[in-house]
């Protein structure tokens, strides 16, 4: 089976169910003894017991089980709040009120972002290192090399780019060669599209959300579109700032805000111009905005199962002439320390 339709069996049966019992619920007829039968616990049984399974079940990464269980439980009280009807709740009501809980750990896990991201760029501007590695090393100290800690360095990226782009330069991050990537097919002019239509939607929505459902709803909404916004304006800034970088031997892709993906000059069969349109596939790694990319690059063995990346680039050929020279060098020194 493919692991990417795999993984989504989890949320596929968070949404029938969350219709079944939404159906289940709101009627009246004879699977619910015509209103006398709405338990709360055949709701409870599917989204706190079965989702989780089906998680372990079908998501081979444990750590990623673990996460996607936790918020796709979230996110069944959530809806279970709403469809079920509040005479039938008994122990829902206990599970509704761990909301405060789960908003009080996302400010402290925000709070604990935003110390480190001021403590991070404190140190990048006395040391001028890496911007990179000054977040990544006190996260990892602490969380270790896991799926934790690069949610927390995703996180910390946007909050130095939200809160202190002006601060950060392109000279400070590793590398001896630097290429962009903002001017391909407008990739940073259409962040800025995507910031103002949200700008204007962000106010219509709420008032909207407001009169029609609740006011709760609406800062809700407003709360998660505000995050929305900054995270957009950071990958807009960032973009501009994070390089694809040649250093020592390893071309090292930052693109946007995303982790820095690492390629060994060594693991590099072939690299390539490339003008169609490239699919989202299992063995495909894509790094490109808008347009196709123009970059095409195999690889020996694969990283993290892909064998193949695209890259969407300003100066694809310089970038392959580059690369090619640098593979060219590599080869030569290989062949000379194998005759020694």
């Amino acid at each position: 089976m493919n692991t990417r339709f795999k993984s989504s069996i989890p949320l596929a049966f968070l949404c029938l169910a969350s219709l079944w019992w939404w159906f289940y619920y709101s009627s009246s007829n004879f699977i619910n003894g015509y209103g006398d039968e709405k338990h709360e616990w055949l709701f409870m049984l599917d989204v706190l017991l079965v989702l989780p399974v089906l998680c372990f079940l079908y998501e081979p990464d444990k750590q990623k089980a673990v996460l996607k269980a936790i918020v796709l439980c979230c996110c069944a009280i959530f809806i279970g709040a709403i469809i079920i009807p509040e005479q039938n709740k008994v122990m829902f009501y206990y599970l509704e009120s761990g909301r405060y809980f789960a908003i009080g750990a996302l400010l402290a896990l925000e709070i604990g972002t935003l110390i480190t991201v001021s403590v991070a760029v404190r140190a990048l501007l006395i040391k001028k290192e890496d911007p990179d590695l000054a977040l990544q090393i006190p996260i990892e100290r602490i969380f270790g090399s896991s799926l934790l800690s690069n949610l927390l360095q995703f996180e910390g990226r946007m909050w130095s780019f939200a809160l202190f782009a002006s601060r950060i330069k392109s000279s400070t991050y590793l590398g001896n060669q630097h290429f962009y990537y903002y001017k391909k097919d407008g990739a940073q002019s259409n962040l800025m599209g995507f910031i103002v239509v949200m700008m204007i939607e962000l106010p219509l929505v709420h008032l909207l959300l407001h009169f029609i459902w609740s006011s709760s709803v609406a800062n809700i909404a407003s709360a998660f579109t505000l995050f929305g916004l900054a995270f957009f304006y950071a990958e807009y800034k960032a973009v501009a700032v994070r390089p694809i970088s040649i250093y020592k031997d390893n071309l090292i892709v930052r693109y946007g805000l995303f982790q820095p993906f690492t390629i060994t000059f060594s693991n590099i069969s072939d690299i390539s111009t490339n003008t169609t349109f490239v699919k989202r596939a299992k063995g495909i790694k894509r790094f490109n905005y808008s347009g196709v990319p123009n970059v095409k690059i195999k690889l020996h063995s694969p990283i993290n199962g892909k064998h193949a990346v695209y890259l969407g680039v300003d100066s694809p050929d310089l970038l392959i002439e580059t690369i090619k020279r640098q593979l060219c060098s590599f080869s030569t020194n290989a062949n000379v320390q194998s005759k020694l």
